[in-house]
């Protein structure tokens, strides 16, 4: 699959993170008694995470996260990074997943983009429909809280894939046997997320 051309495009941020935000480090696991520095963080992509996706969802073997998540307070704006199109929209409601979700579609070096944005709240799909415009900036979103994100602390899972998603859903953390032919699908976010890390 060719790499994506982004020569030219500029971005608006996704969530607008303060100064002193954190970057977490997952790779040990997650530590649900660690005090955070700020309530803004970012986690990465392609990183290992052992212990961290315990649910059935994962069936013990999906820990490498293919997107990059923004944490962020419940009820933060989230924006659409470049002009683009509703692509899909609803719930996924297991324990773990993402809650309510909203997927947007680009156009960006000649080639069609999707954006999974996952952990909103139940506000962020109201009144939706697919085709529906969506304009670089403005806001699409807000996170979510547990009781409708999956069960998460608040933040984005922001996810770029380069193939069309039949429903509002993508596979937010693969296998080792999966890694390399999703990392191909699903190209890194700081794309048009800039250089958060």
């Amino acid at each position: 699959m060719r790499p994506l051309d982004l020569q030219g495009h500029v971005f608006a941020p996704v969530i607008r993170m303060p100064e002193g935000y954190e970057v977490y480090d997952f790779t040990g696991g997650y530590d649900p008694g660690r005090e955070l520095a700020s309530p803004y963080g970012v986690g990465r992509y392609d990183e290992k995470r052992r212990g961290v996706y315990t649910t059935e969802l994962f069936a013990g073997l999906r820990d490498i996260h293919v997107g990059v998540d923004l944490a962020a307070p419940v009820g933060e704006a989230v924006h659409a990074f470049f002009d683009g199109t509703v692509h899909r929209f609803g719930n996924n409601p297991s324990a773990g997943d993402y809650g309510y979700t909203l997927i947007t579609e680009h156009q960006l070096g000649g080639r069609p983009v999707w954006a999974l944005h996952g952990h909103l709240s139940a506000r962020s799909i109201e009144g939706r429909f697919e085709g529906q415009r969506v304009s670089r900036g403005e806001v699409i979103a807000w996170v979510g809280d547990r009781h409708e994100n999956g069960g998460w602390n608040p933040h984005l899972h922001f996810q770029l894939s380069l193939v069309r998603p039949e429903v509002a859903d993508l596979p937010g953390a693969v296998s080792d046997a999966d890694r390399e032919a999703a990392l191909a699908i699903y190209p890194d976010p700081r794309l048009v997320l800039g250089p958060l890390y």
